[in-house]
């Protein structure tokens, strides 16, 4: 078999981790091995931040469960280079060869530098990924707002009150009927418009 990849994402607040891409279908296979057993160069690469090299699964005895599958697999050596994301997350780029001792110190650095380059595209990708969640919930929150403050337009026409009095009357629902302030809203706004959905516009 030709060097394969395969890329291990690792989420630190939810200590998961996961194969996410691969050269083919034959590098998420073993990439998955390590994932499944729970031990290997990969997972000890992420723990420590520094590149893990196994010279010969035929010979190892330190991951010799793992070993024993790669070299069945037809894989002699493997090597896992991390990769830092950002403080949630981070990264390993494992690279798996069909003959053993075929990560020199010059194979080595070019996988170091191949995986700096993948690194800074998830990077990069990961800032994408934030910036339009956060986009969506202040979307979802001004949504929210605005059912809100239509609720106590309508609360405050009906009864005559403040609008302190009727968002106070909006929390009181929502606590006994043990609903959120937003869903008792929308509920308000169907009773007494008789509307179902409301739109909130934002500028492009």
């Amino acid at each position: 078999m030709p060097v394969l990849c395969a890329l291990t994402l690792y989420q630190h607040q939810h200590q998961h981790r996961a194969t996410i891409a691969g050269s083919s279908q034959e590098a998420l296979v073993l990439d998955r091995i390590e994932q499944h057993l729970g031990r290997g160069p990969c997972l000890d690469a992420l723990r420590t931040q520094t590149p893990v090299l196994l010279a010969d699964t035929g010979a190892d005895r330190h991951w010799q469960r793992y070993s024993a599958s790669l070299n069945a697999a037809g894989c002699r050596s493997v090597a896992a280079i991390p990769i830092a994301i950002d403080e949630t997350a981070s990264s390993c780029l494992n690279f798996y060869a069909p003959m053993a001792g075929a990560f020199t110190k010059e194979a080595t650095g070019e996988a170091a530098l191949f995986a700096q380059i993948a690194g800074q595209a998830l990077s990069l990708s990961f800032r994408t990924a934030d910036a339009e969640r956060l986009a969506e919930d202040l979307r979802s929150a001004m949504e929210s707002r605005t059912d809100i403050d239509l609720a106590c337009g309508l609360i405050m026409g009906r009864n005559q009150c403040s609008q302190q009095e009727a968002y106070q009357f909006l929390i009181r629902a929502s606590n006994t009927r043990n609903m959120k302030v937003h869903a008792v809203a929308l509920k308000i706004i169907h009773q007494l418009s008789g509307t179902r959905q409301t739109t909130t516009h934002f500028e492009s």
